[in-house]
């Protein structure tokens, strides 16, 4: 099959020749527009596909999906889309979490089918003289068969051609929603299919599947998370001299991608004062006044798996008694429900037990003045936590009432927020405050992540007042000088 599919469908060799010449790195390593043990030692053993996950996990993963997936019935997962920022200009790609799992590709361009009466059959771009000039080379066909071990692969232009056959002879269709293309969506067989309801979802099976880690996956978390722990440590330690949310966002990110990260997991949320009680904010452009709370939500990326941790601390390096009521009542139900983490358990129930005790505490200091349910949720509409994996918000179909198993990794993230215009005592007006970890869930109950980052009142008060280093404050009014 694989001799068949590279007699008919691979480019003149006088193309390929040329093509060829401009991707060897040196005279005997070809460039496939990804890191290999060939061309990147440093990242890759020898047997892995991307960095830390080796050959046959990703063999293992596609045969399990096989095994979940119902008979005669196929499985259709196009790769991300580039997304452009200007006409010419892209943002940088990120590969969809569930092509990036079954095939290793972290290019744009393809499509992976997979099917139980042929494996996988990818689907690759096919690179001009022009795209490899400007965008240099890209995977194709012989790298689907050679580096992603798929067992078929055709050029892109073959797809009109070879996936309506697979489709007919197929029950049920199963594909990827998020980043369907109209390549195949178009196909008056895709259409039929879709007309008779044979089409459907397929991250019922993928998020599955990558809802439980494999060891190889766990190492990788536990190193974006050490990642992140130390890059903000170090900001932590910055902020006392450069108490502003654009230079920290940066801060944060320059010692994220100097430790390996290959990007944030998602734009940093540097909230200063009031804007730490706005749940997702991200402009990022105020300076943090003396004595305020600092609210910092980052995360990176490592290898295709991400960190989230939040941390919340007065960057003057002094918690002022307020301060310490609030932040203590969201500390502690922090490690209160860090310890109802363990197999068996589930996000839900972990929520509802810091619904309780936040609603508790904040009566006990006379924020809530009834007993609401409206009330509370003004002040904390979010859940406890959510999974944690290749997304930030990973295996969003798997409900949040699923006992947890060993080898799951969820956030533990309580917190309360409460806008200056809060009908409540003014004392606690503009108050954000949240405190995030990492939690895996093991045989015997829970390993924190990130419990490197210190979160106790009296360690980060000692960090900022013995340990916080670089420029003087004078230099400071340069450089926002220049940033403005």
């Amino acid at each position: 099959m694989q001799m068949l599919a590279r007699k008919l469908l691979l480019k003149p060799t006088s193309f390929r020749s040329v093509i060829g010449r401009c991707t060897y790195s040196t005279s005997s390593v070809l460039d496939i527009g990804q890191p290999t043990s060939a061309t990147h030692p440093q990242l890759l053993q020898e047997g892995e596909i991307t960095p830390g996950i080796s050959c046959n996990e990703f063999i293992s993963r596609r045969r399990r999906l096989l095994e979940l997936l119902p008979e005669n019935s196929v499985a259709i997962i196009a790769s991300a889309p580039v997304k452009m920022m200007t006409d010419v200009v892209p943002y940088t790609f990120r590969q969809e979490a569930d092509y990036l799992y079954i095939t290793g590709c972290i290019q744009p361009g393809g499509v992976a089918v997979l099917g139980h009466g042929f494996g996988l059959c990818m689907f690759m771009p096919e690179a001009t003289r022009h795209d490899v000039i400007w965008q240099g080379q890209v995977a194709g066909v012989d790298a689907a068969l050679e580096t992603f071990k798929a067992e078929i692969a055709y050029p892109m232009s073959k797809l009109h051609h070879v996936l309506p056959d697979m489709i007919k002879k197929c029950a049920n269709v199963f594909h990827n929603t998020q980043t369907a293309i109209p390549r195949y969506t178009e196909l008056e067989d895709f259409q039929k299919a879709t007309t008779l309801g044979r089409v459907k979802d397929l991250s019922i099976f993928t998020h599955e599947l990558r809802w439980v880690k494999s060891p190889a996956e766990l190492k990788l978390m536990r190193e974006s998370a050490s990642i992140v722990c130390q890059a903000l440590l170090q900001t932590m330690l910055h902020s006392k001299v450069y108490p502003n949310e654009g230079l920290l966002a940066a801060k944060i990110e320059y010692e994220s991608k100097m430790r390996g990260a290959q990007r944030m997991a998602f734009n940093p949320v540097v909230g200063g004062g009031s804007n730490g009680s706005v749940i997702h904010y991200s402009r990022n452009d105020q300076k943090v006044k003396d004595g305020d709370f600092v609210l910092m939500d980052v995360g990176c990326e490592f290898h295709g798996y991400v960190s989230d941790l939040t941390r919340t601390w007065p960057p003057c390096g002094s918690f002022s008694s307020i301060q310490v009521e609030l932040y203590d009542l969201i500390l502690q139900t922090n490690k209160e429900c860090v310890k109802l983490c363990k197999p068996g358990a589930s996000i839900r129930e972990i929520h509802n037990y810091s619904v309780e005790m936040l609603e508790k505490g904040l009566r006990e200091i006379g924020i809530l003045k009834d007993s609401r349910s409206n009330s509370y949720h003004q002040l904390n509409p979010t859940a406890i936590g959510h999974y944690l994996g290749m997304d930030v918000h990973d295996c969003s179909t798997i409900s949040y009432d699923r006992p947890l198993k060993p080898g799951v990794v969820i956030t533990i993230e309580p917190g309360v927020y409460i806008p200056p215009t809060y009908d409540g005592p003014e004392r606690y007006r503009g108050i954000g405050i949240r405190i995030e970890d990492e939690v895996l869930i093991t045989e015997t109950g829970y390993e924190v992540l990130t419990g490197s980052m210190p979160k106790d009142i009296k360690h980060i008060e000692l960090l900022l007042n013995n340990y916080s280093h670089g420029m003087g404050r004078e230099n400071l009014s340069s450089i926002e000088a220049v940033s403005s």
